[in-house]
């Protein structure tokens, strides 16, 4: 058999973006787990104020060339690359002109949550699926962190959950203490449906807010991993009420303990039917 195969989807990570904690978990997390033997692939947003130059993004024009539909538009998907050499790591970038290519990530220069992020959110989970697809890599685990992946785990679950590249894949989401106030567009529940989907598979991601994401991404996972002390109360009581398998706070300080984790849940069906 050969290396067991992680996918990392995050919206930042050192030395790219640091916005949060995220950015250093999602640095040192997929290098620890490099060193234990997995094969490793990280995806994540190529936004406005990462500098391609500095930090030597090229286009990868295989990959390139797909669009992603919402709300029936045609939005283009470009796909760079950048390696990070100390730890032979290559991390894959989505870009879009109109989503991405901005001077903020999340907020204007008034810190004003930008209107169309459900539409970037949506684009950035169905182009991170789509493009492991493209590179034909067959995930074991696909790790998830912060809301702007949530996504992810309910596209895997319903859309993808026959597709050859995923319909073997364990989907586990990382927990962090909530980013925005406020809500998402509206209409976020219909215009994130895909596939064959209805609006009944998104009902639990409305209103759109920070906790309500993160919920979505609950009911969908397989494994759940509370990254952050000051958890939402209500988001702690729907990890508690979703019977899934999770790895505490106190337990997260240990990169081994993912490790260990992510075998757990791999396995967890194979324990079933033993």
């Amino acid at each position: 058999m050969g290396k067991s195969k992680l996918l990392f989807i995050t919206h930042e990570m050192s030395p790219f973006l640091e916005l949060s904690k995220i950015s250093e978990i999602t640095r040192q997390l997929p290098q620890a787990m490099q060193e234990k033997g997995y094969e490793i692939r990280i995806l994540m947003p190529r936004f406005g104020n990462i500098n391609e130059r500095r930090n030597r993004l090229h286009e990868v024009i295989r990959l390139s060339g797909m669009n992603i539909i919402i709300n029936d538009n045609d939005n283009p998907l470009i796909i760079k690359v950048a390696s990070i050499p100390a730890a032979r790591m290559q991390v894959y970038f989505l870009d879009n002109e109109e989503y991405f290519q901005r001077k903020h990530v999340f907020t204007d220069k008034e810190g004003k949550f930008y209107a169309d992020n459900d539409e970037r959110m949506i684009f950035f989970c169905k182009g991170a699926l789509e493009t492991v697809k493209k590179l034909g890599w067959a995930p074991d685990v696909i790790h998830c962190h912060g809301w702007m992946s949530s996504l992810v785990p309910a596209y895997l679950k319903t859309t993808y959950k026959d597709d050859p590249t995923f319909k073997n894949s364990k989907v586990v989401y990382s927990i962090y203490e909530n980013d925005f106030e406020g809500e998402m567009d509206p209409d976020l529940a219909q215009k994130a449906v895909m596939g064959e989907m209805t609006e009944k598979h998104t009902e639990v991601y409305k209103p759109g807010s920070n906790s309500s994401l993160y919920a979505g991404a609950i009911q969908y996972s397989d494994g759940i991993i509370l990254a952050a002390e000051n958890i939402d109360e209500d988001v702690l009581n729907y990890v508690k009420n979703s019977n899934k398998s999770v790895l505490d706070f106190e337990s997260a300080a240990d990169f081994e303990n993912y490790y260990n984790f992510y075998d757990e849940i791999v396995n967890e069906e194979l324990a079933h039917v033993v």
